[in-house]
């Protein structure tokens, strides 16, 4: 996800300007304190613009400290130590959707199916699937269509064309293991 860094630069931008003011009104009497009032400034400005971070309002940001998990944070403004605190999640808590298909799956009386879905979505413990699965956009998705390959499996084709709200029903049954951290239904 793209973290929202236009707080950030302007925070950079007024402590460089206010530096850059200084400079200027010491440059009459020396040069060499002027460049170390400017690079005074731009290191400044560095550290208090990383250390300024902004969630937006569907975020949450997953920090680190030294590698070890500190807290969540966001959405709005929250301050970490640069170098030493790590964001390396941004995970988004809205309803996602992803697309799959579960092609030729056997139905339980042996007829093959190609069947096409969309699953809804949302991360319910953005800690836990940040932290306990490796990629868990690819896990949902992959878990996703084994599930509904299982419940095809278990359907007569019969009850398949009947309608979908039968298997729409069952699948939203269905969960994911609580340590993903995730939440669907299809």
């Amino acid at each position: 996800m793209r973290q929202n860094r236009s707080f950030s630069a302007l925070i950079f931008t007024v402590i460089l300007a206010i530096g850059a003011a200084l400079a200027y009104l010491v440059a009459g009497v020396s040069h060499f304190e002027s460049l170390w009032i400017l690079s005074g400034a731009v290191v400044l400005a560095f550290f208090v613009s990383s250390t300024i971070q902004v969630a937006d309002q569907w975020s949450k940001a997953v920090v680190l400290r030294l590698g070890k998990f500190r807290s969540l944070e966001g959405p709005g403004l929250f301050v970490i130590i640069p170098l030493i605190d790590n964001i390396p999640y941004w995970i988004d808590v809205r309803v996602l959707t992803s697309s799959f298909k579960a092609e030729k799956t056997l139905t339980k009386d042996t007829v093959p199916v190609d069947v096409d879905a969309v699953l809804l979505w949302k991360i319910v413990d953005p800690k836990k699937a940040a932290l306990d699965v490796a990629d868990y956009q690819s896990a949902v998705g992959w878990a996703s269509q084994t599930a509904l390959r299982d419940v095809i499996g278990k359907t007569m084709l019969c009850d398949m064309l009947e309608g979908r709200d039968k298997i729409s029903n069952t699948l939203r049954k269905i969960r994911t293991r609580p340590s993903s951290g995730a939440s669907g239904g299809a």
